[in-house]
């Protein structure tokens, strides 16, 4: 087992991954920007290094910074969490070339997976269903064009180095496509240094089904049973919850048996996602894989009773898994609750928290790194905290959530808790009956003076 874990990551999942190094008796050190130098995951970490300025391209994407960091504090591995360097190839080249353990995939698996071009080839290979599209990375519009017309439109660009909604433009027509090219091309070189991008066909009101798997160093590979993450506004996601209202035994076991397929055809360590989109009539097809632990992953740890984080470390440490598939025992829904003003277009709403109440009580887990008086910073994602309740029944779940949200006050900035109250009466979402193209045409709840 390792001695000591760098974190290089910060906020909530930093301060995650602490906890759970503490309990199985690993040191711990945090790294940090100067704009989190007040943070918890600073102030718990058994050491702390600071590595530079706020802006995430000085510090916490800095790969110089934070290997400097591993050797002044000896480190024998490096936890990335999501976001930030956890799906960076070059990142994980450098800590096996350092003999620096990188908790998660190996360099050479997540190129086969963490590029959407290359993670399409694999599925095909490994007789995954995919969506139908271009086979590799689109030269020009004109080529774009012609296989837009060939498999109908409308049709999905997307960049072949995205995540969170990044560099995807949705295209009904042909006198769309220029501006789309031009505008996804440009954001996605802006996000991720790379203007690659691809096109599949555009499948109207999916659900957005998600599996969670885990594999070992040995060819071991289980799941963990799914996700519906179709609650999301401009492909981020707002709410996620475990079993899928949508899913049944059936459908569970084949896509649990694609995600596996999906894994083993690449010999994957760690803990991943295989995300699907789920037609009406329940067809899947593969969408992408995450090679990170995902921020909504408290939501199958509650169902299934699993440390995610700690059976991470095991894996990435040597220790076989025992290969034994999971299936929800309990209920669990997740929202995420995020500083944006929700009556102004869900903008940032950065600021310091004057007043924190966060709610207690049975079957409820708040995952949050603020506190009264921290600062939510504008150089970092809006997240606050995630809040997942648990329960024997769905409905029971929805009712727990609207008293706990009702004891969450955070005073001071905006957030997206009236959001999440407002959906919880939505008689669409309480029956079930949504898909990712929900928000479109959800009502937003009425500002109230307070």
């Amino acid at each position: 087992m390792f001695n000591k874990i760098l974190i290089a990551n910060r906020g909530e999942i930093a301060l995650r991954i602490i906890r759970t190094c503490r309990e199985m008796g690993i040191k711990t050190v945090s790294v940090y920007s100067t704009a989190d130098k007040d943070s918890l995951h600073v102030r718990f970490a058994d050491e702390s290094v600071c590595i530079g300025p706020p802006s995430s391209t000085e510090s916490y994407l800095n790969i110089p910074r934070i290997m400097a960091a591993v050797e002044i504090t000896n480190a024998d591995a490096i936890h990335p969490g999501y976001g930030f360097l956890a799906e960076n190839i070059e990142f994980a080249k450098i800590c096996e070339q350092y003999g620096v353990k990188f908790i998660g995939p190996t360099s050479k698996q997540m190129a086969k997976m963490g590029d959407k071009i290359s993670a399409k080839a694999t599925m095909i290979k490994a007789g995954v269903p995919v969506v139908p599209g271009s086979e590799g990375l689109l030269k020009s519009v004109k080529q774009g064009k012609k296989l837009a017309k060939e498999i109908g439109y409308p049709v999905i660009l997307k960049a072949t180095a995205g995540g969170g909604g990044k560099g995807m433009r949705i295209i009904w027509k042909d006198d769309e496509f220029q501006h789309a090219w031009d505008s996804a091309r440009q954001e996605s070189k802006a996000a991720f240094g790379n203007d690659g991008m691809y096109i599949e066909k555009f499948v109207e009101d999916p659900r957005h089904i998600e599996i969670q798997i885990l594999g070992d160093q040995y060819g071991n590979v289980c799941h963990l049973s799914e996700r519906d993450c179709s609650i999301q506004r401009r492909h981020q996601k707002l709410v996620e919850e475990s079993p899928s209202p949508f899913m049944t035994d059936e459908l569970r076991k084949k896509m649990g048996a694609a995600a596996k397929a999906a894994a083993k055809s690449i010999n994957y360590e760690g803990a991943g996602t295989v995300e699907f989109l789920v037609d009406k009539h329940r067809n899947f097809y593969f969408m992408e894989m995450n090679t990170r632990i995902q921020v909504e992953h408290p939501v199958t740890e509650e169902v299934i009773d699993y440390d995610l984080i700690k059976e991470q470390i095991k894996a990435a440490a040597g220790i076989p898994i025992s290969g034994e598939d999971y299936f929800p025992q309990m209920h669990a829904i997740e929202c995420r609750i995020n500083a944006e003003d929700i009556y102004n277009d869900f903008r940032p709403s950065p600021g310091t928290i004057q007043f924190l109440h966060l709610p207690k009580g049975h079957g409820i887990r708040v995952d949050t790194a603020a506190y009264s008086g921290y600062t939510i910073s504008p150089y970092y994602d809006s997240m606050i905290a995630k809040l997942i309740c648990r329960a024997r029944t769905r409905e029971e779940c929805i009712q727990k959530l609207q008293r706990a949200l009702d004891e969450f006050f955070i005073e001071g900035i905006h957030t997206t808790i009236p959001f999440h109250k407002a959906l919880l009466k939505n008689e669409d979402f309480r029956s079930g009956n949504f898909n990712t193209g929900f928000m479109d045409t959800f009502e937003m709840p009425k500002k109230t003076l307070t």
